[in-house]
């Protein structure tokens, strides 16, 4: 069991998301980070769908009830377990009572807690993910909530110190792949790859709104409200696009100019509000498709047993 001693400005419980309920206007949810979700689970050798805790924003930190094993991932946070620095990226036992905090320290919104037998909220829609707008799952935690993990028959100290030597290249000043969105010609010819954009302090889990130049419409008219998904790139009426998030709605009618390709979406998630700069570039389908296959395959064979000696 844990207990949250010092929630982060947002603190949820995600997993990989509520699907199938699109067709009745229920958003996925699921983690910001899906590559850094992903890899906490398999570090603590979860299921990659087992729900685990988004840290967002700020720091926070954690009571272990009882002996477990986690792992925390994530750029721009550091990890430590009663004070004694550990590593990100890789498997940490921690005894009873031990103080597990993370500590925002650079560039990077979103740090993943994943602890062995994944966190057991009740699933709500076949999931377990916060969508705080309709109250689904567990609200925003609070000091003193306790989360249920689920049974393990396994030692849990010979699962510990499992590394992951593989991540994705995040950065503060990213280029973003795309591929293009059903109202491309709507706009001026590659007026979106020919601009710099930051990400608006207004920005949260549904859509981060970008600002820089202004995409002026070559076509009018209004547009009938059609399917939407995580990655698409809306522009409103004042020419700022919208890239919806996680918490996205599953319709809209703005037109979409382009889409962020998935294997690029963890990248764009960490980017610092109004300090990374963000440029866009068109890219295709297969290759769309093949950097997904990568990242993927990536996390599958990069978990390593590390050098011990340096934990001594």
């Amino acid at each position: 069991m844990l207990e949250i001693l010092t929630p982060s400005a947002l603190t949820t419980v995600q997993d990989a998301g509520r699907r199938g309920w699109q067709a009745s206007g229920v958003p996925v949810s699921g983690p910001m980070d899906g590559f850094a979700q992903r890899a906490a689970n398999l570090l603590v050798a979860n299921p990659p769908q087992a729900a685990a805790l988004e840290i967002g924003y700020t720091s926070a930190e954690f009571l272990a009830r009882d002996d477990c094993l986690v792992a925390a991932t994530g750029p721009g946070y550091s990890l430590t377990i009663d004070e004694r620095p550990m590593r990100m990226w890789t498997s940490v036992y921690v005894r009873r009572n031990g103080r597990i905090r993370l500590e925002k320290q650079g560039p990077g919104h979103w740090a993943y807690l994943a602890a062995h037998g994944g966190i057991q909220t009740p699933r709500i829609l076949g999931s377990r993910s916060s969508y705080i707008p309709a109250r689904l799952g567990l609200p925003p935690l609070a000091p003193g909530d306790l989360l249920t993990l689920g049974a393990s028959r396994a030692w849990l100290p010979g699962l510990a110190a499992r590394a992951l030597k593989f991540t994705v290249n995040y950065s503060p000043n990213p280029t973003i792949r795309v591929l293009p969105g059903p109202q491309q010609a709507h706009f001026a010819p590659r007026a979106l790859y020919e601009s710099e954009y930051t990400i608006s302090p207004t920005s949260d889990r549904t859509g981060y709104r970008l600002n820089g130049p202004p995409l002026e419409r070559a076509a009018g008219g209004e547009l009938l409200s059609e399917g939407m998904a995580r990655g698409c790139i809306q522009v409103p009426p004042d020419g700022l696009p919208i890239v919806m998030q996680a918490d996205c709605p599953p319709t809209g009618g703005y037109p979409k100019i382009a889409s962020v390709i998935a294997a690029d979406q963890p990248l764009l998630a960490q980017v610092p509000v109004g300090a990374g700069r963000i440029r866009f570039v068109e890219t295709t389908v297969e290759q769309a498709q093949s950097a997904y296959r990568e990242m993927m395959a990536g996390l599958e064979k990069n978990i390593i047993q590390p050098d011990l000696q340096s934990y001594l």
